[in-house]
C-alpha cells in the first residue's frame, strides 16, 4: 500500500485486506486500461481514495466489492483522457517485404503486457489467467469504457446486474444493454482464446529460445505456424507468414546475439530479451509474449523496456 494511504488507514486489519487484494486489483485495472503502468497507478489511486473514505465505509458490501467499485471508477475517470490502446496488427495489413522500412510511432497509445509475476499470490488464485490473455485485452480495447467495465464485472468477477448498476451509477436495464452491446462487439471480433497448457507451452518456448539463440531457422520453423505473425511495439509495421517473418529475423535479429530467458506474461509463454551493450554486457531490453495455438506458436509480440523484464521476475543483466 502507498505510504500516504498507510498513514490514513489506522486499522491494521484493513491495511492487511488492502494488501491481500492488490494483485487481483492490478489485474482488473489492467484489463480495463490495457496498460501495466496505468494499472499500477490506478491501484495506487484506489488505495488513496479508499483510505480517505474508509471512515464512511458502511459495510453494506464486502471490503473487496467496495475496493473494486473504487478501482473501476478510477479507471473510468482515467479512460476519459486516454486513446484506445493498440497492437501493430490492429493498425492494418502486414508488410509483405521482409526488408520493409521499420519505424517507431510514439504518437500511438500502445497496448502493454502484464507479467505473470505481478499477479503471484501464494495464498490464492488471484485471477483466471485466460482473462488477461493478450488477444482478449486487445479486443476489450474496442469496447467503450463503460461497456468494458460492465463486461469485466459480469464475466470475470461474476457480479450481478444490480451490483454493476450501483458501481456504474446506472439502472439495471442500462447494465443489461451495456452487456448485450459488449458481447455483440466481441462476437464480431471473432475472438478465439485457447485455454492455456502451461507445461506444453513451456516446452514449446524452450525449443523456440534454443532455435532463436542458435540462429537456427530450420528449428525455428518447426515451432511456428505457416501464418505466424511477428509484431514489435512501437512499430506499426508488422509481418505475417514464415516466408516473411523468418527472413526478417535472419537479417535483423540473428546477428545481434540476443539471449532469451523464459518467463510468463498475460497467462502466456514469454521471454525476457537481453541485448549486449558496447562492452558486451547483456542487459534487459524487452519482453516477448507468445501465443500458442494448435501445438505451435502463432504469434510473437515484442514490448520494449527493461522494466517489463524485471517485473517478470528476471534480472536486469546477465553475467
Amino acid at each position: 500500500m502507498p505510504a500516504e494511504a498507510m498513514s490514513l488507514v489506522g486499522d491494521v486489519r484493513l491495511r492487511d485486506e488492502f494488501d491481500s487484494l492488490r494483485p487481483a486489483l492490478v489485474a482488473h485495472c489492467y484489463r480495463m486500461t490495457g496498460s501495466y503502468q496505468d494499472a499500477e497507478d490506478a491501484v495506487q489511486e484506489t488505495y488513496l481514495r479508499a483510505a480517505r473514505g474508509v471512515d464512511a465505509f458502511e459495510g453494506r458490501s464486502s471490503l473487496k466489492t467496495w475496493l473494486y467499485r473504487i478501482a473501476t471508477n478510477t479507471c473510468l475517470t482515467e479512460l476519459k483522457h486516454r486513446s484506445r490502446r493498440v497492437l501493430p496488427a490492429g493498425l492494418g495489413a502486414p508488410a509483405s517485404d521482409p526488408d520493409a522500412r521499420i519505424f517507431g510511432d510514439d504518437s500511438l497509445a500502445w497496448l502493454e503486457p502484464l507479467p505473470d509475476a505481478v499477479l503471484d499470490d501464494p495464498g490464492e488464485v488471484v485471477v483466471r489467467r485466460e482473462s488477461v490473455r493478450l488477444a482478449l485485452v486487445a479486443a476489450l480495447q474496442h469496447l467503450p469504457a463503460r461497456q468494458r467495465a460492465a463486461f469485466l464485472l459480469r464475466e470475470v468477477l461474476s457480479w450481478s446486474a444490480a451490483e454493476i448498476a450501483e458501481t456504474l451509477g446506472v439502472s439495471v436495464p442500462a447494465v443489461k444493454s451495456l452487456l448485450q452491446r459488449a458481447r455483440q462487439r466481441l462476437d464480431e471480433l471473432d475472438l478465439d482464446v485457447e485455454p492455456p497448457d502451461a507445461d506444453f507451452e513451456r516446452e514449446l518456448l524452450d525449443r523456440y529460445v534454443a532455435a532463436f539463440e542458435a540462429a537456427d531457422t530450420t528449428a525455428l520453423r518447426a515451432v511456428i505456424h505457416d501464418d505466424f505473425s511477428l509484431e514489435a511495439v512501437p512499430h506499426p509495421v508488422w509481418f505475417k507468414g514464415v516466408r516473411v517473418c523468418l527472413p526478417f529475423l535472419e537479417r535483423n535479429a540473428f546477428g545481434v546475439k540476443f539471449r532469451l530467458l523464459p518467463t510468463r506474461a498475460n497467462g502466456q509463454p514469454a521471454a525476457g530479451s537481453y541485448r549486449p551493450d558496447a562492452a558486451g554486457v547483456l542487459r534487459a531490453d524487452s519482453l516477448w509474449v507468445f501465443t500458442a495455438a494448435g501445438r505451435r506458436f502463432s504469434r510473437a509480440v515484442k514490448f520494449p523496456g527493461p522494466g517489463l523484464v524485471t517485473a517478470a521476475g528476471l534480472p536486469a543483466r546477465l553475467g
